[in-house]
């Protein structure tokens, strides 16, 4: 038996100190206290008729109830599909139809919704409930379905598992180094696989810290007010760090080290920062179908002697294999300094895409390897660069877009005859998606953008829209996104 939540069961055998703060709830939480929420609401759900394998949908803010209700479906051998509370009813629709789920787990009716919802009280009046056993759960069992798309198609389900999850929290502890005296400051979506992070905090017993919503000076506060000693952040965090000085003044001087990842790093906005602050940045390197660095890379401070070799994404956590095969036929493994896809091989890699047998096929090699769609090379050293991305996906602060995903839906909007989506570079942002268009009859770029707006997380939305008279295509087919962005910028 394995399962991923009993490590609260030790915890509250041994410590009382708090390890998890919610800002926005003003509570701190101790391992025992989570244990008693998580028993409480598994046994609703139970009462709900959910049972061991059942899909349910989490569609909530970044609360303490989102966190409980992650820990409280593994608990209980359920499944969790979580979602993020921007997005709009159709894509809702596409995750419930493709998950199965039973029930969904929100915090107000959804009657354009044909399922069944769980209008979740906020769950800081349970803390003394009775412990519930933590069902029998193996290693191979289903614990979550995280969706990630691609470049073509919808959305698919990565079948996570207890021990690929497992694997990620032990992995993500010994790379942050934490201990019980540790304070971590998670501002990752708690419908990411950047949840990763915080469970691994409470996993150490060192106090993780969440806010739902925050500017960046109450960043820099937070951490500040809090005594800080890990912080997480992205691309742009780090840029705005390096941008205000003046804001940040003495405000990370606890800070031992700052995570990165999510998108590239521009190695001048490093040099920047550890000339001024002298923080370690650990730039990790993975995806949802790894949990982060369960199977995947990170660079430290003993991976590189300068800044001037902080480009990579350094090498691999415990247990992780790393190869660059060939492009078109991953069965080529290629040397050291030749570009290819990256492909990874560890205990996180997921068992596959739920229903999607070929996509499966396609992605997670018979022999164990998860071939990536990422470009890069190893180095001399064994370090990994990233170079280049084998599919179009736009990487926004973090923040995933799939040009194909976004197309299939504003190609419905009346006045759109054509339509392409591609990057525009950011400094701030990393990439910002762009639209060229080829309208119909009159130019409607508000109109668009309205109806952008109410079909898309707005992540998602064009940031530019470019009226052209033609796309750019292979035979009147393939679509030549590089062509056109360089056609544009």
């Amino acid at each position: 038996m394995i399962n991923v939540t009993t490590f609260l069961d030790a915890n509250s055998c041994r410590l009382d100190k708090p390890v998890y703060y919610s800002i926005d709830r003003g509570i701190r939480y101790n391992s025992r206290d989570i244990l008693g929420i998580i028993s409480h609401l598994g046994r609703k759900l139970m009462n709900l008729g959910i049972k061991k394998g059942d899909r349910v949908i989490i569609y909530l803010n970044n609360s303490p109830e989102y966190l409980f209700s992650f820990l409280a479906l593994w608990r209980i051998g359920a499944v969790a599909v979580p979602t993020n509370r921007i997005y709009t009813i159709p894509e809702l629709k596409y995750y419930l139809e493709d998950s199965g789920a039973k029930l969904i787990i929100t915090d107000e009716e959804i009657p354009e919704l044909d399922v069944d919802s769980y209008i979740i009280p906020v769950l800081d009046q349970y803390r003394k409930e009775d412990v519930l056993e933590a069902a029998n759960t193996s290693w191979n069992d289903l614990c979550q379905l995280q969706y990630t798309s691609g470049t073509t198609g919808k959305p698919k389900g990565a079948m996570l598992t207890h021990g690929n999850w497992f694997s990620a929290i032990q992995n993500e502890c010994d790379v942050l180094k934490m201990t019980q005296d540790s304070v971590m400051f998670c501002i990752y979506p708690m419908a990411h696989v950047g949840i990763s992070w915080a469970i691994a905090a409470l996993r150490t017993a060192a106090l993780c810290i969440t806010k739902n919503s925050y500017t960046f000076p109450e960043y820099l506060d937070i951490i500040f007010d809090n005594k800080v000693t890990h912080a997480t952040g992205m691309p742009p965090v780090i840029h705005s760090i390096v941008s205000n000085p003046e804001l940040v003044s003495n405000k990370l001087y606890s800070v031992k080290s700052i995570i990165s990842g999510g998108g590239p790093l521009h190695q001048d906005t490093w040099k920047k920062f550890y000339k001024k602050y002298g923080i370690p940045i650990l730039n990790a390197y993975g995806s949802s179908e790894t949990i982060v660095i369960g199977t995947g890379t990170v660079i430290r401070p003993e991976d590189y002697a300068s800044a001037d070799r902080y480009e990579s994404v350094g090498h691999p956590v415990c247990f992780t294999e790393i190869k660059i095969v060939d492009t078109d036929n991953p069965k080529i493994e290629l040397g050291l300094n030749e570009q290819g896809e990256i492909a990874l091989r560890g205990p996180s890699i997921a068992k596959g895409y739920w229903n999607k047998p070929e996509a499966s096929e396609e992605t997670f090699t018979s022999d164990g390897w998860y071939l990536s769609g990422d470009i890069g090379y190893l180095d001399d050293d064994k370090r990994l660069f990233i170079t280049d991305r084998k599919k179009d996906m736009i990487i926004m602060s973090g923040w995933k877009i799939y040009p194909t995903e976004v197309e299939e839906v504003l190609i419905a909007y009346d006045s759109v005859d054509e339509i392409a989506i591609f990057s525009i570079p950011h400094e701030h942002r990393g990439e910002i998606p762009a639209a060229a268009v080829i309208w119909k009859d009159d130019v409607d770029e508000d109109g668009l953008l309205e109806y952008a707006k109410n079909n898309l997380a707005r992540y998602k939305i064009p940031r530019k829209i470019f009226t052209v008279d033609e796309l750019p295509r292979v035979n009147n087919w393939k679509l030549l996104r590089k062509d056109l962005k360089s056609k544009l910028l």
